[in-house]
């Protein structure tokens, strides 16, 4: 009878959880669902390629392997401490093929999300004990639209934010414990944290500045001893977990400050439309970039409520100063004000190289939506009334609500979100003003709108963009796409005639890319072929080793520098030549250069390729200073 007794008790104990969160569980499953049935919607990024790499070359070198060597510089120190997982589940399930290589790495990156959300729901409820909070606190996390959009294909910057909100559990889990175990543990999760990215170095110096507070109030002997114990086993063993998960560190590392370098001042060389200007990235952004890319990217309900917060944190702090030093709950939440505050300040200070839009500060969500939740929670605690803590709780409802239509409404652009307080509704500001898809996701969309408008019909196409692209697709579509690597292989012609026409993506009220006659440069590029060796293959690859620049074409380095320069085929329309329109062509072309290194080299050429001429169109240029294209000239065959 007492076995039956005890056995029914710990069936009993063993529900209860699950009864306890079964909103937590009910969330998890249909954001799963969701999650599942947007998967294939995206298309990937073309960082991926070289993310796959990283996470290869890692699991290599536990091999003894040397193929992180076959790496550039700057991709040798990324830490590999999620890259390596994805690539062992491809081995382990025996993927084959981009597609299904790719279609697993966005399931886990978003499942990993999916995990940072958990943690928000477990810290909120390990704050406040209140689980309505706690599930509003995950939605909140979970629902901003362009992370959600970027959990699929972004595996840098979103297990970075995930990361750092699990780590930040474990930090208000070992301070509340106060056991070496507890501390231990949280020093590998904030170790894998700085291998994601080295911005996780501010809550590693973060928990030690807290235990240095709590060494200086230490009442006793023995508490100082306890606390001396757990901050140093917590510093020594984040130490090495991120040790363990760099590769490149293992047999060198005194590399350490060429890591550092590279993660502060990474060499990518690009440019960033701010305000309707573009700013080249090596100069640093002014201060108020990332403050403006945050309020007019982040739902309107969390800024609104994180304002209460940080009013609320500044208030308490100013009314009990003492509680911002001894170990308090306000000593952590100002731990999430200063983990928002510092490294926007070090990235300006630093002039760090920032670009496509605060993707790189997408960890900065994750404290402010905490600091949100924090001013709901004051909102609800200082009402007088149920109807007024209802009334708390349904604006934040009705906001993620709102949030949600919103994101519906432009799926699966929700990477390009704009809140309210951007002009949304003028005809094409927006693409004007700021950056818009830099990862040059949105031919998806139009690639697969041209095979659903030509079923019965073969599909040549050229560019990168399309070719990332055709990797995703389905077998069947693929079957039909052939892909050409040259303007000198483009003589195939459709079985029968195509209608030329223009496709077009919106958001909101702005055109945010544009295909023109879209049968014809997917299907056809020119209709006969170059003659001559084919100059598009002329396409380098720059990266830079202490102060010299190395050229790398084919995977080989050039020994002479000299002869080095890039092109670009561009074809156009004899229509579009005419002065009106030559500055847009112009405008483009520069900004390509300029994205993809070109600014490094003093020549650089481009082929414009009309329909009635083979070579229509040699532009040449120089640069300036700035890495500004300032001189161009357009030359046509036959004195045309």
């Amino acid at each position: 009878m007492s076995t039956g007794g005890s056995t029914g008790s710990t069936v009993a104990l063993a529900l209860r959880g699950p009864r306890r969160h079964w909103a937590l569980l009910a969330a998890c499953a249909l954001f799963l669902l969701v999650g599942a049935l947007v998967l294939d919607d995206f298309g990937h990024s073309p960082d991926e390629f070289t993310q796959r790499l990283i996470g290869k070359a890692a699991l290599d070198s536990l091999a003894g392997g040397r193929e992180l060597d076959q790496l550039p510089l700057s991709d040798r120190y990324y830490g590999a401490a999620f890259e390596a997982p994805l690539v062992l589940v491809e081995r382990i399930l025996g993927l084959e093929g981009e597609r299904e290589f790719f279609l697993s790495r966005h399931f886990l990156t978003h499942l990993f999300f999916l995990a940072g959300g958990v943690f928000c729901y477990l810290l909120v409820l390990r704050l406040f004990g209140n689980r309505l909070l706690a599930l509003i606190a995950m939605v909140l996390f979970l629902l901003h639209p362009r992370l959600y959009a970027h959990s699929f294909y972004n595996s840098k910057d979103i297990p970075f934010a995930a990361m750092l909100m699990i780590a930040l559990y474990l930090v208000h889990r070992a301070f509340r414990r106060d056991t070496l175990a507890a501390f231990l543990l949280c020093g590998v999760g904030i170790g894998l944290l700085v291998n994601l990215r080295i911005m996780g170095i501010f809550l590693f110096a973060g928990v030690l500045a807290l235990r240095g507070l709590d060494l200086l109030f230490a009442g006793n002997a023995e508490r100082r001893k306890r606390v001396l114990l757990t901050a140093g086993g917590f510093a020594l063993i984040a130490t090495l977990a991120y040790y363990a998960s760099l590769p490149v560190l293992w047999t060198d590392p005194g590399r350490f400050p060429e890591v550092l370098g590279v993660g502060t001042r990474h060499p990518n060389v690009t440019s960033n439309l701010f305000q309707g200007e573009w700013l080249p990235s090596l100069d640093g952004a002014p201060f108020e970039y990332i403050p403006v890319w945050i309020g007019i990217t982040t739902p309107p309900l969390v800024l609104l409520l994180a304002v209460i917060g940080v009013a609320w944190l500044c208030w308490r702090a100013a009314r009990r100063p003492r509680d911002v030093w001894r170990e308090t709950p306000l000593r952590f939440n100002i731990l999430l004000l200063a983990l928002i505050v510092s490294p926007i300040i070090a990235i300006f200070v630093d002039r760090s190289n920032i670009y496509d839009g605060w993707r790189h500060v997408y960890f900065l969500y994750t404290p402010l939506v905490l600091l949100a939740i924090i001013g709901l929670r004051w909102g609800v605690d200082v009402s007088g009334s149920g109807r007024i803590k209802s009334g708390f709780y349904a604006v934040a409802v009705i906001g993620s609500v709102v949030t949600i239509v919103s994101m519906a409404k432009i799926h699966p652009l929700q990477f390009v979100y704009f809140n309210s307080l951007a002009d949304r509704n003028r005809q094409d500001w927006l693409v004007q003003q700021y950056d818009m898809d830099y990862w040059t996701l949105m031919p998806v969309g139009i690639v697969r709108e041209v095979m659903g408008d030509h079923p019965d019909h073969r599909i040549l196409f050229s560019g990168w963009e399309f070719y990332r692209h055709y990797a995703m697709m389905p077998k069947k579509t693929r079957e039909r796409m052939h892909r050409a690597e040259h303007l000198a292989e483009n003589e195939f012609l459709p079985d029968g005639p195509f209608v030329a026409r223009n496709y077009e993506v919106m958001i909101y009220n702005n055109t945010a890319y544009t295909l023109k006659n879209a049968s014809q440069n997917l299907i056809k590029i020119v209709d006969r072929a170059i003659s001559g060796d084919p100059l598009a293959s002329s396409v380098f690859s720059v990266y830079q080793d202490g102060d010299a620049l190395v050229y790398v074409r084919d995977g080989c380095v050039e020994a002479d520098a000299a002869d080095v320069f890039f092109l670009h085929v561009v074809p156009v329309d004899a229509e579009d030549l005419p002065a009106s329109r030559m500055q847009y062509g112009f405008d483009n072309l520069d900004f390509r250069l300029w994205r993809h290194g070109g600014w490094f080299v003093e020549r650089c050429a481009a082929v414009v390729a009309l329909p009635d001429y083979p070579i229509a169109g040699i532009h040449t240029g120089q640069y300036d200073d700035t890495g500004k294209l300032w001189s161009v000239e357009f030359v046509l065959p036959d004195g045309q």
